[in-house]
């Protein structure tokens, strides 16, 4: 069987580009736990400049001033926007949050983590738009992978425009959760791009019987990740507060200070583990190899994370295992969202032609 050239191409890039948006979440997890977020302190240039100075003598004496003044001029129009649309709420955050107007000191370690972070970013738009080139043969043989493609390259344009605000708004809480939520949809929609492209490869389609209630399971287990992530997001905030309010000191006892939502977040992750448990039993009992291959990543990669947390919460917050807590939680994330709709396109075809299952 001779796998069309186009497809080839389309699955490569749009692997390619999964696999650099992944690197993002690692990386701007390294962000985070370094408290790099505001490194560059405006967008999106860094300092003013395509490239980051090096040592604060390269600045002027009075750069906080300069980009505490540029930030808030930046907030006040995108306050009265949202004012005008109706999120009052939110324009009232943007200049109620407690570090607004405080501008970080220049530290050259951070700019520079800062900067490569935005460098991937840009990369990763590069590698969005060449989906999108390689997703045209699709127009005519199978559309809908060609607007998977375009939809995703408009939201990355979106989520450029996002981390802007998340600058302007010095790490706003809200920013960057939605910042984080909408990168989750562009991999959401990169993958199901890439797993439908594949229908035109050729080969023999995988046929399952219907188990009952395991698509519901499925579907479930997507939107309660993500939404364990949205939460890990504001757990971080607050973390990130308690780091600077001690200057990243008596790390310890910052556990014992997280409000609410960190005890949501853990009691939340109880449920998680038991509904992906679930979930590897019965994908499991399928005659799919492919399914199979799933099943073994979502329990190797809940396993991990739940390590990866234990560290975090009973061994002092270590920089190091916050980057690999959020990366493992989006790569669950991606292969529960795999399976869904692998699942999905094996249990479309009617019920009376599955008997007996085609092995992957």
């Amino acid at each position: 069987m001779v796998i069309p050239a186009f497809v080839r191409r389309f699955r490569f890039v749009g692997i390619l580009t999964v696999a650099s948006v992944y690197l993002l979440f690692l990386v701007g997890g390294i962000v985070r736990s370094t408290g790099s977020g505001m490194g560059c302190p405006d967008w999106p240039k860094c300092f003013g400049t395509w490239v980051p100075p090096t040592h604060i003598s390269q600045l002027p004496a009075d750069y906080k001033e300069i980009y505490t003044a540029q930030r808030v001029a930046k907030n006040k129009k995108l306050a009265a926007r949202l004012e005008g649309m109706g999120f009052h709420q939110v324009a009232g955050d943007i200049f109620d949050h407690p570090s607004q107007y405080i501008e970080t000191d220049f530290n050259p370690v951070k700019t520079w983590i800062e900067y490569i972070n935005r460098l991937i970013g840009v990369l990763i738009g590069v590698f969005v738009f060449a989906t999108v080139l390689f997703a045209l043969p699709y127009w005519r043989r199978d559309r809908p992978v060609f607007w998977l493609a375009l939809a995703s390259f408009l939201l990355t344009g979106v989520q450029g425009w996002l981390g802007s605000l998340v600058v302007s708004t010095n790490l706003l809480p809200i920013m960057v959760t939605v910042h984080m939520g909408l990168a989750l949809v562009i991999v959401g929609l990169l993958l199901y791009a890439v797993i439908r492209s594949q229908r035109l490869a050729g080969g023999t389609q995988e046929v399952l019987m219907v188990l009952p209630g395991l698509k519901a399971a499925l579907a479930v287990s997507v939107l309660f990740t993500f939404g364990q992530i949205v939460l890990g997001t504001q757990v971080r905030e607050e973390v990130d507060l308690l780091a600077s309010a001690s200057h990243y000191l008596g790390r310890a006892g910052w556990v014992d200070q997280l409000g609410t939502t960190f005890k949501v977040h853990r009691s939340f992750s109880i449920l998680i583990v038991l509904l992906n448990a679930y979930l590897v039993y019965m994908l499991y009992k399928l005659p799919s190899r492919g399914l199979h291959r799933l099943a073994t990543a979502i329990a190797v990669l809940v396993v991990s994370e739940i390590v990866a947390g234990i560290t975090l919460a009973h061994f002092a917050f270590p920089a190091f295992a916050q980057p690999v807590h959020l990366t493992l939680a989006t790569m669950l994330f991606g292969a529960q969202f795999q399976a869904m709709i692998a699942y999905s396109q094996a249990t479309k075809i009617p019920l009376q032609v599955a008997t007996p299952a085609v092995v992957a």
